[in-house]
């Protein structure tokens, strides 16, 4: 291998690394929503937290750190509804980047 094809290599692997950094950070942002006055990031953690509260209602934190009162059931369909769509959009991207490598 020359120069030119050793840094053209480079340049690619550092190309993707920032396209699948930029790709996180895009559906990260798309994981947030807004529900009862707090503001949520759906996730693992938003979804455990919520299975593990007993009964229909419960008071929780909210992304600031504000508590809020939910319906839990309401709250987690919600989160499981949008972390779904996201992961599924963000794999498709994802696939698509690693076909253009």
């Amino acid at each position: 291998m020359n120069t030119d094809q050793l840094i053209e290599q480079a340049r690619s692997r550092f190309e993707h690394a920032a396209a699948r950094r930029l790709l996180k950070e895009k559906y990260e942002a798309k994981m947030v929503f807004a529900h009862n006055g707090g503001m949520w990031r759906a996730g693992p953690e938003l979804q455990t937290t919520l299975l593990t509260c007993p009964g229909n209602t419960a008071v929780i934190l909210d992304l600031y750190e504000n508590p809020v009162q939910v319906d839990t059931k309401q709250l987690l369909a919600m989160s499981q509804q949008r972390w779904q769509e996201q992961m599924n959009a963000w794999l498709v991207e994802y696939d698509a980047l690693g076909q253009q490598r």
